[in-house]
């Protein structure tokens, strides 16, 4: 079974969320822990991450997340942002 750790910044936008909100984002993190591979892998800069899309009202909302210690064998997935598209990914670089 996968370990789920968050970094600080997945935690500070996750405690914004309504208690409703917060059952759908279990519901996605749920679906990554039964099958890693998800998400789509990014590249480049990002390479290593992957962003699951998931409707959080009515609004398409991502996740990243990444496998640790490898994508191949995965012990922990490491929760990293959630948020809308707009300007998601160059605050994922930061």
């Amino acid at each position: 079974m996968l370990q789920v750790s968050a970094s600080p910044s997945f935690n500070r936008a996750a405690k914004k969320l309504h208690a409703s909100d917060k059952k759908t984002l279990d519901e996605a993190i749920k679906a990554i822990l039964q099958n890693p591979q998800l998400g789509e892998e990014k590249k480049g800069d990002l390479a290593g991450v992957f962003v699951c899309k998931f409707n959080l009202n009515s609004q398409e909302t991502l996740l990243a997340y990444e496998l640790l210690p490898s994508k191949i064998s995965a012990t922990e997935v490491m929760l990293l942002a959630i948020g809308p598209h707009e300007n998601f990914y160059a605050g994922l670089k930061r």
